[in-house]
């Protein structure tokens, strides 16, 4: 198992700039001009829920799946989240969106349209997609978690925010509204 942080080193305001990613630094720039409350781990990268088995227990948060998804011809893209450890099958998630023959989406996709590599999609990278390209899916059963957990673009950092603010403050000022799906 990997080495994670403790509960010593949990954060609650932007942390020093040395040594992160622009795009991780605009996360918390963005949590905290919408009044967004947070708290963060730093880790070794985790790139699947597996590696984030950890880190939930730490912050006391559940880390949710995030799936970066699009249609056969490319034309449709989808952020879905989803609980951790619930399995996904595209065949029910497809009949929900009338979209056939859904299918992972490429890196290339997500780094032009929400500027994260494989292994760090989160929600807080529609921040990046000036072109609503990007449909945003949420599981119904993520909704009943007070807390949620994602990355700030960034998979070797894992932030704990309240899920009322997720929907009420941050996807408004995004411009994403989600679409609620059962899984």
């Amino acid at each position: 198992m990997k080495a994670f942080a403790k509960e010593k080193d949990i954060f609650s305001s932007k942390p020093q700039a040395e040594g992160r990613l622009q795009k991780e630094m605009r996360c918390y720039e963005l949590l905290e001009a919408l009044g967004i409350e947070y708290f963060g781990a730093n880790h070794e990268p985790a790139a699947t829920i597996e590696d984030c088995l950890e880190v939930e227990q730490v912050l006391g948060a559940k880390i949710c799946k995030n799936l970066f998804l699009c249609n056969s011809p490319k034309t449709s893209f989808y952020l879905l989240m989803m609980p951790g450890d619930k399995p996904f099958k595209t065949k029910d998630l497809s009949k929900q969106i009338n979209s056939a023959r859904l299918s992972f989406a490429g890196a290339e996709f997500m780094e032009e349209f929400l500027d994260i590599t494989p292994g760090s999609v989160s929600v807080l990278g529609l921040m990046n997609d000036k072109g609503n390209k990007v449909k945003l899916l949420i599981d119904k059963d993520l909704l009943s978690e007070d807390f949620i957990g994602c990355h700030p673009c960034i998979n070797t950092t894992t932030l704990k925010l309240r899920t009322e603010d997720l929907i009420e403050k941050l996807l408004p000022s995004l411009g994403h509204a989600p679409t609620i799906v059962e899984l």
